[in-house]
């Protein structure tokens, strides 16, 4: 059979279904979450390991805790790792399923990027060094233009180390031709879990409580006391950038809360925005409701799966 994707905005519950259906399908899951890779960054990235465990069965899950806090994976890893891991399921006859909110991770293995890995360059990183925001987003864009590259990724500049990465990247492409990895697309039977954005909000506001109640902070505090610098948390953004914010004592609790929620609601818009966006280039997505009871998403998702 096919891979089957399954994507959607945050907190529409596409973890717990793609468990759902894996269970049934005897399938394993490969994660398209660009935070759940991290070690000991559980209830900031939400990986809810407990959704993996469907009527005492614990289904196969990768791509989750494969590397250290305070690193920086990229596209370019993840793109190999997840077709390393699907070609592991399926050279032991085992269904696949692709789950996660992380668009361009998705749409990069399903449409078989071509991507290089870049060097750090410490020199053009001492040189942007106290370039404002807007600074870098102007050099980001002028050398975008210059490789004939779209400005597609917002998170590129929602950050100065964000911005100086990609500014790494764009420098580096701009001087070195680089030698083209070839990774084959991923033909893929792909399932969107829609939401009302009214029921979405609420969802989000209900689970980042849940969140800070079951110890998001002392999580990240605990981060934070184990030797990885605060800019390191930043970098990873949303619950990780405000609540390290409130850590070490920029802002107070309630700016934090408020801050953090505004940040996910235009995320999860983000979010739908790529997969609009997604459609638009020729993928087919079939959307299924969040709200409806489990048994008849699995019973729909299955179906248009073809099992």
């Amino acid at each position: 059979m096919k891979l089957l994707t399954i994507l959607g905005p945050t907190a529409t519950g596409k973890t717990s279904l793609a468990a759902h259906v894996a269970a049934v399908a005897h399938a394993e899951i490969i994660s398209a979450d660009s935070r759940q890779v991290y070690k000991r960054m559980d209830i900031g990235t939400g990986k809810d390991l407990a959704d993996y465990t469907v009527g005492g069965q614990v289904v196969p899950c990768h791509l989750i805790d494969i590397c250290e806090p305070g690193t920086k994976y990229n596209l370019f890893q993840y793109q190999q790792d997840c077709y390393d891991a699907y070609q592991d399921i399926r050279n032991r006859q085992a269904e696949a399923i692709l789950c996660g909110g992380t668009g361009l991770y998705i749409e990069a293995v399903l449409k078989g990027y071509q991507l290089s890995p870049v060097p750090q360059n410490d020199e053009l990183r001492s040189q942007l060094e106290g370039k404002s925001l807007g600074q870098l987003t102007r050099m980001l864009e002028e050398l975008k233009r210059r490789n004939h590259s779209n400005m597609h990724n917002t998170t590129d500049v929602d950050s100065c180390q964000r911005a100086i990465r990609a500014i790494e990247i764009e420098t580096y492409n701009l001087s070195h031709p680089m030698p083209q990895r070839q990774l084959p697309p991923i033909d893929s039977v792909i399932v969107g879990v829609s939401i009302d954005r009214d029921e979405r909000r609420a969802k989000i506001t209900k689970r980042l409580k849940a969140r800070l109640e079951e110890g998001m902070i002392d999580e990240v505090r605990g981060l934070l006391d184990s030797g990885i610098p605060p800019e390191n948390l930043l970098y990873y953004g949303l619950e990780y950038k405000f609540v390290t914010q409130y850590v070490i004592g920029e802002i107070n609790y309630d700016e934090m809360f408020r801050q953090l929620e505004i940040a996910i609601h235009q995320f999860a818009k983000r979010q739908m925005t790529w997969f609009r966006g997604m459609e638009r280039r020729g993928f087919h997505i079939h959307w299924v409701d969040a709200m409806l009871p489990m048994e008849e998403k699995v019973e729909k998702v299955l179906a248009i799966w073809g099992f």
